[in-house]
């Protein structure tokens, strides 16, 4: 499990601010539960406790100037 400062990624960073609400609410629509809290560890808990440890494990580069 890496520990530390996440490595930057400019292609992912452009994908996270330009997914459209059109497809997020098209989502919704037909996936029952999506973007409700919670439901990642419904759905599969062993994904789920793997990104609450990284979550708390590591720190982006943008975090440093807050």
């Amino acid at each position: 499990m890496k520990i530390g400062m996440r490595k930057p990624s400019l292609k992912r960073s452009i994908s996270a601010r330009t997914t459209g609400k059109l497809k997020r609410e098209v989502k919704k629509a037909v996936i029952p539960g999506y973007g409700r809290r919670g439901m990642g560890w419904v759905k599969n808990p062993k994904k789920a406790a793997r990104n609450a440890v990284y979550r708390r494990t590591t720190f982006s580069i943008w975090d440093l100037f807050k």
